[in-house]
């Protein structure tokens, strides 16, 4: 019995794209690389590292959003009727 041919993959989205700043803006040294200013009493690089997580994870959640599929609406559910308890 011959299986149907399963459907080809279609994750290529410009919006992955986004996906490449969290990986280099790490990479690059000099940004982060100084100790003022400070923030709070911190120097510019823990700071940076942490707004690094940031970037990471607004860029993460905004590919996922757009490149997600379109859910199927739910069907409406019929209204309860009152008195039945």
């Amino acid at each position: 019995m011959a299986e149907p041919s399963p459907v080809p993959r279609n994750d290529r989205s410009p919006w992955n794209w986004l996906l490449i700043v969290p990986i280099v803006l790490p990479l690059l040294t000099p940004l982060y690389n100084v100790d003022s200013p400070r923030l709070w009493g911190f120097p510019a690089f823990y700071w940076l590292q942490f707004s690094f997580i940031l970037v990471g994870v607004a860029s993460t959640s905004m590919v996922y959003r757009m490149t997600r599929s379109p859910r199927a609406p739910r069907p409406a559910e019929p209204p309860e009727e009152a008195g039945n308890e």
